[in-house]
């Protein structure tokens, strides 16, 4: 039987309203800017284009979609709240202590290395990394590509600038994950806000990059990307890590979030855990 489609068929919920105009959305910023949001996971989403509009002050998600179909100046505003750039430095200091006692031993082995930094934010994670290379003595030795798919994430990225009040939190993850100095050595305070040190980004590219639609960025011996794969579909996952299995040599390292599981995805029979609970993987294919 025919669902009801006159003026006698049920109302809509507002929910319901809200998925429709999620879909058009979705449908928007792909046709007319080539940016597609259809992979992601739905339900976080969705909230995230709720959250959007209610900063707009807009009284509904189909206002959101009106405005990027006729402004294109709205749409790096949208990208860079979409693109979730919540981070700080060395967070879940466990992970930066495993990199520096037991990867970096094996990256030091080759001549030139390579590290692609996928979905870098605001940069906290890059910087990180660059201090722990330094202190490691590998960071001439380095090319880290630092992308995302939002510019503006990547412009303040390269600044390197963030507010001093997060200095503490960063001090102490620092000192968690094998620091060998005092993080204060790297950053200038001035005011309200930390500068980095402009050495740090001396061996750092920053480069628009989008896992979901771009191919291989470089081959890496070591890809980080933490906390990205959680808001998108299981088949988008797979999608992926099947581009980063292809962009690490045979042996390469890849560290996902803690909140990260590449257990049922077709692309993982190519990684095996150098530590699951951390998330880091080495990859068994891929080239040599």
């Amino acid at each position: 039987m025919a669902a009801k489609v006159g003026p006698d068929a049920p109302l809509a919920s507002r929910d319901e309203i809200d998925d429709i105009e999620v879909d058009a959305f979705i449908q928007a910023m792909a046709r007319r800017h080539g940016y597609d949001f259809s992979g992601y996971a739905p339900a976080s989403l969705k909230r995230r284009v709720q959250a959007l509009v209610q900063t707009l002050e807009m009284p509904h998600i189909g206002e959101l979609t009106a405005r990027v179909l006729r402004d294109d100046e709205m749409v790096s505003q949208v990208i860079s709240r979409l693109s979730v750039p919540v981070s700080e430095m060395f967070r879940n200091p466990a992970v930066f202590r495993k990199l520096r006692d037991e990867v970096f031993p094996v990256l030091a082995s080759y001549p030139q290395i390579n590290i692609w930094q996928a979905g870098c934010a605001h940069g906290q994670e890059v910087y990180s990394l660059a201090i722990l290379l330094k202190e490691a003595g590998l960071y001439d030795r380095c090319q880290i590509y630092a992308t995302d798919f939002s510019d503006e994430a990547l412009a303040r990225a390269q600044e390197g600038i963030f507010p001093i009040r997060d200095a503490r939190l960063y001090s102490e993850n620092y000192l968690a994950a094998g620091g060998r100095q005092t993080l204060s050595d790297y950053y200038h305070a001035r005011y309200d806000f930390m500068k980095l040190d402009a050495r740090l980004r001396e061996r750092v590219t920053f480069a628009n990059h989008n896992l979901v639609c771009d191919g291989v960025f470089c081959e890496a011996q070591l890809i980080l990307c933490r906390n990205v794969l959680i808001y998108f579909s299981d088949a988008l996952q797979d999608r992926v890590l099947g581009l980063f299995r292809s962009s690490l040599s045979r042996g390469g390292f890849l560290c996902l979030g803690n909140r990260e599981s590449i257990r049922f995805a077709p692309s993982a029979r190519d990684f095996v855990p150098l530590d699951a609970e951390l998330r880091l993987y080495r990859n068994a294919g891929g080239t040599l």
